[in-house]
């Protein structure tokens, strides 16, 4: 076996701008790192392929127990964040680190590529630093699943064993996850240095945050203006698309918002099983600030927050809230596109988000399954027997024969978009249940099943079924 290191061509843009922005240090390391899992077609795209030949390598590298080759020092980035609407100055990566960028081959872009769960920082405060191997499980198979399903997201390139015990509410095995993401600038990287007043240093952040990102905004007459106005494009059409496939973020604070319009930071999320518009699953939530139906709201509260954070730079708040005023309208022509679709029409008429409205309701009020009653609803084009849905099916037959296309073909672009298989609670609470003992079968599983969502799979039909009654999981916690 060839055990040359490949050339790895790593920049290391954000460690350019100033040292405020971040903190230098080395990963702790793990004391006997294993490698779980490698994501091989992205590693391709990034240009580490032929690394699955050494997994020995891989753990070390992406353990941090040894650099990449040329790699420069990791860093800590600096940031704040509101917290459930509470503003707190200084948070920051207090157990990741950023590597630096890789080239993606397909799209020419660089990504960030950030291990977690890596030790401890100076933003760490009286946290230990380290991942337990739950929050590294689902996080590479929620991110994953997202992505399979046309979800911007944060990808997983590793998953390590870091072979140590962390300690949460009991000792649990730690680990490490290597994401990757467009970058890391979050509103909360704004606010950071807007609540201490250095504006030389947000314009730094905005010139950088505008050429990684919405480089056609550096061109405008007002380049802060027109990032802002992609920023509140990105997130409405992204939140639109969460809700469409039954996602709850579980805690959306400033700090995990990112600016590049990605999904980023799965701690305590969940995908509905049945249907509630007031759902949450997150242990902290005790006031459901983030339910489901919340999403689209605290989106937009959250970006008046990055507006307050770029005032130091344009001082034109009027200009802000006529586009944050834009918001609304991005948002429900998204989502209500998503959902019209997935309900088999082709095209939006008068009275369609009505209907739209009525088969939420009808759902919610029966207590059926979010994911698979949209499967179900397209096999009553299948066949002519008794209703199934009520009279919400008479509504919707109606409608569907308003429209040029066949019952099959109806049906056949229904299931193409509406998932069969998501990432549900029950399902991964067993993959972490499995891993937490060195069981990484239902892991392996889950990930297989979630490369294609869409299609049924009879060997492994089980992982689309809702959870019996003492499947139900009702809480999901911080990684944290």
């Amino acid at each position: 076996m060839d055990h040359r290191s490949p050339a790895v061509h790593l920049r290391h843009s954000y460690a350019k701008l100033p040292e405020r922005f971040y903190a230098r240090l080395d990963p702790a390391g793990a004391p006997d790192p294993l490698l779980l899992a490698w994501n091989r077609p992205l590693a391709e795209q990034l240009g580490l392929g032929g690394l699955e030949e050494d997994p020995d390598r891989i753990a070390r590298w992406f353990g941090g127990n040894e650099r990449l080759p040329g790699a420069e020092g990791p860093i800590a980035l600096a940031y704040a964040g509101h917290q459930f609407g509470n503003f707190v100055p200084r948070l920051g990566d207090g157990r990741a680190l950023l590597l630096g960028e890789l080239k993606n081959r397909e799209d020419g872009r660089y990504y960030d590529i950030q291990l977690k769960g890596s030790g401890q920082t100076p933003f760490s405060r009286n946290g230990d630093g380290r991942a337990a191997l739950g929050p590294v499980i689902r996080e590479y198979v929620v991110s994953e699943a997202m992505h399979r399903m046309g979800i911007p997201t944060t990808r997983a390139l590793a998953a390590i064993r870091s072979g140590e015990w962390v300690r949460r509410e009991t000792a649990l095995p730690g680990g490490v996850l290597t994401r990757v993401a467009a970058s890391h600038i979050r509103i909360g990287t704004f606010e950071y240095f807007a609540a201490r007043r250095d504006r030389e240093a947000l314009k730094h952040l905005l010139d950088y945050a505008i050429q990684r990102h919405y480089p056609r905004a550096a061109e405008a007459d007002v380049p802060a203006l027109a990032f802002y106005r992609a920023v509140v494009e990105g997130q409405a059409m992204l939140v639109a698309q969460w809700m469409a496939i039954g996602f709850i973020h579980g805690v959306m604070n400033t700090d995990n918002m990112a600016i590049s319009g990605e999904t980023i930071d799965y701690g305590p999320c969940a995908f509905m099983d049945e249907f509630d518009f007031d759902k949450v699953f997150s242990s902290i939530d005790r006031n459901g600030r983030y339910a489901f139906a919340a999403q689209a709201g605290i989106a937009q509260w959250n970006l008046a927050r990055l507006a307050d954070a770029l005032l130091p730079v344009v001082d034109d708040r009027q200009a802000f809230e006529t586009i944050l005023g834009g918001f609304e309208k991005i948002f429900r022509d998204h989502y209500f596109g998503e959902m019209t679709r997935k309900v088999g029409l082709e095209s939006m008429e008068a009275g369609d988000e009505d209907l739209v409205m009525e088969w939420l309701g009808y759902l919610q009020r029966n207590q059926l399954d979010y994911t698979l009653s949209f499967r179900r609803l397209a096999e009553c084009l299948a066949r002519d027997d008794a209703n199934t849905f009520g009279d919400f099916e008479e509504r919707w037959k109606q409608r569907l024969a308003r429209q040029s296309l066949a019952g099959e073909q109806i049906r056949t672009r229904m299931n193409a978009i509406n998932p069969l298989f998501i990432p549900r609670n029950h399902q991964l609470e067993r993959a972490i249940d499995a891993a937490n003992q060195g069981d990484m079968t239902v892991f392996r599983e889950l990930l297989l099943v979630l490369q294609r969502p869409y299609e049924e799979q009879p060997r492994f039909a089980t992982y689309a079924e809702p959870p019996t009654e003492q499947e139900r999981v009702l809480q999901t916690f911080c990684g944290t």
